[in-house]
């Protein structure tokens, strides 16, 4: 057993499989009720836990595993994505290579997407989780707006905003996130940051990880390992993730 599922199985023993009656992109149907600063209160999931993730970049080979694990778990439509990762050319001293950069919701401690949603569909957590109420969204797209890490779509299926939950409906069950159960090289790690023996909080606090768009002020709750830099500030990229053409359709039809 890998560490991230061993320290997520001990810091998780007390979720239940019965608490995750909640819809998988959701939480609660209700609105919202409004903050005085115009967010969200906080509402579902349990105030003991504060759920994180740690990418250790060094790790990602860019298989997209993450990609596709998420795709089947979540149901995600063809041509979107909750997670990927993002593939930069970097040449250096005259020699070309790889940068990959796994990106996924920030699940902000100051998420800017929920002061923007008019409805109360976007909320954050009692754990840190951010999500979607698509029963209650309108698909107006401000919190896609608002989000600085390009994190967030419009479902051409549901026509209601969606993103990464870290899997919440497999949290609840005592589960990793499925992007996390499958990373082959252990570059994703998953984890309670109030439970000071957890992975991500001892990573945390004794690898100084960098998180994306400092800047911003948002306080994300996915941390990075091994960042250069220069990629501190990019959300965009090429995604890597292969499909066959049209063409080798065609080839292997008439063959």
């Amino acid at each position: 057993m890998d560490r991230s599922r061993r320290n997520f199985c001990l810091g998780a023993g007390a979720a239940t499989i019965g608490a995750a009656t909640m819809s998988v992109a959701t939480g609660a149907t209700m609105p919202a009720a409004a903050a005085p600063n115009g967010a969200s209160l906080r509402r579902d999931g349990d105030p003991a836990h504060r759920w994180a993730m740690v990418v250790d970049v060094r790790k990602c080979v860019g298989c997209q595993a993450c990609t596709v694990a998420c795709i089947m778990e979540n149901d995600v439509p063809e041509n979107s994505f909750r997670t990927i990762v993002s593939t930069y050319e970097v040449t250096e001293q005259g020699k070309a290579g790889s940068y990959m950069l796994p990106r996924l919701c920030n699940h902000c401690e100051d998420p800017p997407c929920i002061p923007v949603c008019p409805t109360g569909a976007t909320f954050q957590r009692r754990d840190g989780i951010v999500v979607v109420d698509n029963t209650v969204c309108v698909g107006c797209a401000y919190c896609v707006q608002a989000c600085p890490y390009d994190a967030r779509f419009i479902n051409h299926e549901t026509q209601t905003a969606d993103k990464c939950t870290f899997c919440v409906h497999r949290v609840e069950a005592g589960l990793l996130p499925a992007c996390v159960e499958t990373c082959v090289g252990g570059a994703r790690i998953f984890g309670d940051l109030n439970d000071p023996d957890s992975a991500v909080s001892t990573l945390v606090r004794e690898e100084n990880p960098k998180v994306l768009k400092p800047e911003q002020g948002t306080q994300p709750r996915v941390f990075y390992l091994g960042l250069d830099p220069r990629f501190q500030g990019k959300v965009d990229g090429t995604p890597t993730l292969w499909r066959p053409s049209s063409e080798t359709h065609a080839q292997k039809e008439h063959a």
